[in-house]
């Protein structure tokens, strides 16, 4: 090994338009549909890249890129 360390950067696109639109539901119980699957439950935490909603006292980590669409329950 020639002692060198690699550099890896992270490039994450924030779609800073739902990110702030996700805000207002922070407390509320929603329904989120995902590419895979919907999930419904209060809506825990918000971040740059991805949301906690809480289902059934367990907590989903949802990537935003995920997110196809968003509505209270």
């Amino acid at each position: 090994m020639s002692g060198k360390q690699t550099e890896v950067g992270l490039v994450s696109i924030v779609d800073s338009y739902l990110y702030q639109r996700l805000h207002g539901f922070r407390g509320k119980w929603v329904v989120i549909n995902t590419t895979k699957n919907p999930l419904q439950g209060l809506l825990h935490s918000v971040s740059p890249d991805h949301v906690v909603i809480e289902v059934s006292d367990t907590p989903f980590y949802v990537r935003i890129q995920e997110i196809v669409w968003i509505t209270e329950a």
